[in-house]
């Protein structure tokens, strides 16, 4: 009996520390903070009483947009098991929404010796190459098509419309109806909502489904696409937050068919 007693007890031991292990979501609105180190600036944040790292200052190539001094961010995270940079928690993965100005987000943080970095550049030296819609980058080899129709996602932050990090999906979009003589596009715009870890919810504006499916199809136009028949569409309603992934909601679906 003893021993078996023991089982359990270790049991329950195991499942306790599996979940304390685990990433678990954190989400929150805040000020954004920089951090100035020997090499390049990183962007922190602080939520109830604990400091969590969000990205470095990089350029527009950057997998993480940085958030802006002057305005609150929203963080949509993860704690992960990696030591801390900049003095913060690492979220990993981490996705970042610029939202409404607050002049009080404006602290900026001295370098200090412990917290230098060694940065690699995500690019050669020299100006960014990006641009706002499309990459201008050297074609990959096409693989062979064929699937008579293929699905696309376009992700945003909150309440967010396209900008310098869609380059690469919105190019990848362009290059498939061109490859495959496309014959029609259906574009399909989402609103999104996320449950923040104090169990408050944000809302998208009621417009950004329509917003978001509205400016694919004119970009795409803009770019020449013009030959297959577009059917764009978009729904009104946000899908609801349960505080995992809510960020997956805020999308735009692009259904390319030959």
């Amino acid at each position: 009996m003893v021993a078996r007693r023991r089982l359990v007890a270790a049991a329950v031991w195991l499942v306790s520390a599996s979940v304390v292990g685990a990433q678990q979501p954190t989400n929150f609105v805040s000020c954004p903070i920089v951090r100035d180190t020997a090499s390049v600036p990183c962007w922190l944040a602080e939520y109830n009483g604990e400091l969590y790292f969000l990205t470095l200052q990089t350029d527009v190539s950057a997998p993480v947009t940085p958030p802006w001094l002057g305005h609150r961010v929203l963080v949509e995270g993860a704690v992960s098991a990696e030591p801390r940079i900049c003095g913060g928690i690492v979220l990993k993965p981490v996705h970042l929404s610029v939202l409404e100005r607050d002049a009080s987000c404006n602290t900026m943080l001295p370098a200090e010796e412990r917290y230098n970095l060694t940065f690699e550049p995500p690019r050669p030296p020299g100006p960014s190459g990006g641009r706002l819609a499309f990459a201008n980058t050297p074609s990959a080899p096409r693989p062979a098509v064929t699937a008579s129709a293929r699905e696309f996602v376009v992700s945003y932050p909150f309440d967010g419309l396209v900008g310098f990090t869609h380059a690469g999906a919105l190019t990848e979009i362009l290059q498939f109806a061109r490859t495959v003589n496309a014959r029609e596009i259906e574009i399909v715009g989402y609103r999104g909502s996320v449950r923040l870890s104090n169990g408050q919810t944000m809302v998208e504006e009621p417009a950004i489904g329509k917003k978001r499916a509205e400016q694919v199809a004119m970009l795409l136009k803009g770019a020449n696409l013009t030959e297959p028949a577009y059917q764009v569409s978009w729904r009104d309603e946000a899908a609801p937050a349960t505080g995992v992934d809510d960020y997956l909601s805020r999308r735009v679906v692009v259904t390319v068919r030959r």
